[in-house]
């Protein structure tokens, strides 16, 4: 009998894989420019949001352009955004400044990702959350996320 640790580590490597499969599916099904999509808010317009657009350097729009874009594609935790985008090539402070922007609601976030989970496999309460908790939420927004689907 294999030990349970060594089996949750396989597991959360799977599932890693899993994720980074169907995020790299989604981006080539979307095809031509993957920013089509991408919502600047609800419209309106502010002061402060048109100076800080206009003192954005271009690091940082691009590297909000494609927070939005990943967040239409899928959920992600914040420290789990920060990441993605590092590894996409942005520095370490534009990928902090387009996540701390971007108006991500991470409790949603946590319930996105729950379900899609959920979708996937069964877990136990204890173990959703454990899960979110590894993909990089809070301990707060994990249990939200299990909350809002059905735990």
């Amino acid at each position: 009998m294999s030990n349970p640790i060594e089996r949750g580590d396989i597991m959360k490597k799977f599932l890693c894989c899993v994720l980074a499969v169907m995020l790299m599916l989604s981006l080539v099904a979307c095809g031509g420019d993957i920013n089509a999509n991408v919502t600047e808010g609800s419209g309106e317009t502010t002061q402060s949001t048109q100076s800080k657009n206009e003192t954005m350097t271009m690091g940082q729009k691009n590297a909000l352009k494609k927070a939005k874009s990943y967040l239409n594609t899928m959920a992600f935790s914040r420290d789990g955004l920060i990441k993605q985008l590092e590894f996409e090539g942005f520095s370490n402070e534009d990928s902090v400044f387009a996540v701390d922007n971007c108006n991500a609601d991470w409790n949603e976030q946590a319930a996105k990702k729950a379900k899609s989970y959920l979708n996937t496999m069964a877990f136990s309460r204890d173990g959703l959350i454990n899960q979110l908790e590894f993909e990089g939420f809070t301990t707060e927004q994990a249990e939200y996320g299990a909350t809002a689907n059905g735990y």
